[in-house]
């Protein structure tokens, strides 16, 4: 599945990956490096698939 996200380093220097879903919930990750922001964000996104099933509405 793909889901839009968009990924921007914040003023301390932390990489932050965002996804917005169609329910108003949301995936956040952080790394060092934009792709550790990343891959934190698909750890964050699993976890919310495995709260709410793989049925969450992507925006």
């Amino acid at each position: 599945m793909l889901v839009p996200y968009t990924i921007e380093q914040d003023e301390g220097g932390v990489w932050c990956a965002h996804a917005r879903l169609s329910s108003g919930a949301t995936a956040r990750g952080e790394g060092d490096t934009p792709d550790a922001a990343l891959a934190d964000l698909r750890r964050a996104f699993d976890l919310l698939k495995e709260e709410f099933g793989s049925s969450v509405e992507l925006m």
